[in-house]
């Protein structure tokens, strides 16, 4: 099943290596926001925005953020139009 377009990935325990395998599921599945809560969260964004970059040739645009908590996350995540409307799933890791 594919991933909606809008994920705050939850990670209550700061970075885990099956955040790789799964930025490169939403590039699959064509989301455009990932918002992340959690320990170490501005680090994680960080992580994410470099696999996406990758080598420079892949032509996808992710937008990211980072937030204290979940509720923040949703908060911006709601508030998103046009390109970014629709449902927001979250994802704990």
């Amino acid at each position: 099943m594919p991933h909606p377009r809008k994920i705050i990935l939850h990670c209550p325990h700061g970075y885990d290596p099956r955040i790789d395998l799964l930025v490169e599921e939403f590039i699959r599945d064509g989301v455009v926001f990932v918002g992340v809560a959690g320990k170490d969260s501005t680090k994680i964004e960080d992580t994410i925005d470099e696999i996406v970059l990758g080598d420079g040739t892949r032509n996808y645009e992710l937008l990211t953020s980072s937030h204290e908590t979940v509720e923040d996350a949703l908060d911006l995540a709601g508030s998103m139009s046009g390109d970014f409307s629709g449902d927001t799933h979250v994802l704990t890791i």
